[in-house]
């Protein structure tokens, strides 16, 4: 499967999911940050933040201008948008799959996983958003995340992400919705 290293420390690459439902992907893309293969230094964390930041600040041309907090993914998205939030000194929330009685509330969906249904709390009109995480394939979790942000008000200003599978059109789709997509690293079809 293709591997693509973008700066050391930091690689991904792409492995077979074992025992999945029907509806599931069945491969991940797995990274140095997850922890699965190797223990994580906290100076790999930082960083990879760090890079990150640069290249969101870099890449989202048109400029961020002032951003309120970056919204992580549950579950694969928390480290990202930690260290993202360390390098960048912003406020992160983490989007839940979790259905609580707490206010701003928008629910979105993660069609490729086993439970779809994930949500932002604390969302008001206004606000400007960094949606982070770790991997990004189909792009439809963050396009559907983008338009429930909007519907509320709030206002998605990029998309940031340790990898992008780029065979699998995120790009294209998060370009039709205005969202620039930023990755660390991506991962290419092989040949």
């Amino acid at each position: 499967m293709p591997e693509t290293l973008a700066v050391p420390p930091f690689t991904a690459r792409v492995v077979e999911r074992l025992g999945v439902s029907p509806t599931s992907r069945r491969e991940r893309v797995i990274h140095s940050l997850d922890g699965l293969e190797d223990p994580v230094h906290p100076d790999d964390l930082a960083t990879t933040g760090a890079r990150l930041w640069q290249r969101v600040q870099h890449q989202a041309t048109d400029g961020l201008g002032p951003v309120d907090f970056l919204l992580g993914l549950d579950a694969g998205g928390i480290l990202p948008t930690v260290s993202l939030a360390a390098a960048a000194r912003l406020p992160f929330k983490i989007a839940w799959k979790l259905h609580l009685p707490l206010d701003g509330a928008i629910r979105f969906s993660e069609p490729h996983a086993m439970r779809t249904d994930v949500f932002a709390y604390g969302i008001k009109p206004g606000q400007r958003i960094v949606l982070v995480d770790d991997e990004i394939t189909t792009g439809r979790t963050l396009a559907n995340l983008t338009h429930r942000l909007r519907e509320a008000g709030a206002i998605p200003l990029a998309a940031a992400c340790l990898v992008e599978d780029t065979t699998r059109g995120a790009r294209p789709l998060l370009a039709d919705l205005s969202l620039p997509l930023v990755a660390l690293t991506t991962i290419e079809a092989e040949a």
